[in-house]
């Protein structure tokens, strides 16, 4: 990530300096034909495994139900951006302590802790029940509910599973594919509940859907062995 960025910044002062268009082009054809692809790839496969295995996990889960409850008395708009201020947010917060980790403790405890903790949601996946909202809200304002739903997400998921996962997943993998995949993984699952509504998503198998995320949390926990395997041994 630390390439890309500096890549980037040697290109936006170089433009300062660029005096016809000609030049511009020049410089525009330069910088995409040295791109590194091998970061972007990098994030962007982070980013994919991030947003597969959130969103497998929380369909269902407390906060897109939340979303869904409050969407039923409320407008849809200031429910969505609400849940995704928060979920940026949070999972801002969580690749923040997942990157200070990794540069913390060395790669061989990073990676046993975050197989242990895989493990363990991959189990806890597995044997989940969806449950149905009880929550009552009273009607507010745009901004009002914004703020509502912003405050409720937040608290529901702070130190949540989903959060705790977002912070493994940084650990071993780009932040910034991270953030990103599940960023947009929370915000689909919110949006979806806010659209489609209860009755679509009694159509939907959750309780499938949750066993496909325990087999993710599984199948990257193997991954994380291997990883701390490799790394005490120096494989």
């Amino acid at each position: 990530m630390d390439k890309l960025q500096t890549y980037v910044e040697i290109f936006i002062a170089s433009l300062k300096s660029t005096d016809t268009l000609y030049e511009f082009l020049n410089k525009l054809h330069l910088f995409f034909s040295s791109f590194p692809l091998d970061e972007v790839q990098t994030i962007l496969t982070a980013a994919a495994t991030s947003f597969a295995l959130i969103f497998a996990a929380e369909m269902g889960d407390k906060s897109q139900l939340v979303c869904m409850a409050l969407a039923s008395k409320h407008r849809p708009v200031p429910v969505v951006l609400g849940a995704l201020a928060a979920f940026a947010l949070l999972n801002a917060l969580a690749v923040g302590f997942g990157t200070a980790i990794a540069n913390w403790l060395p790669g061989y405890v990073i990676a046993a802790s975050v197989a242990l903790l895989f493990i363990v949601f991959g189990i806890q996946a597995l044997r989940t029940t969806v449950e149905e909202p009880d929550e009552e809200f009273k009607q507010k304002t745009g901004h009002g509910i914004f703020f509502t739903t912003f405050l409720l997400i937040t608290v529901a998921e702070f130190g949540d599973k989903t959060q705790l996962a977002v912070v493994a997943l940084s650990s071993t993998n780009s932040p910034v594919g991270v953030w990103l995949g599940s960023t947009i993984a929370l915000g689909t699952t919110s949006a979806l509940g806010v659209l489609a509504g209860r009755k679509l998503l009694q159509k939907i198998p959750l309780e499938l859907l949750h066993k496909i995320g325990g087999v993710i949390f599984l199948m990257l926990s193997a991954v994380a062995v291997v990883k701390a395997y490799q790394s005490y041994f120096g494989s």
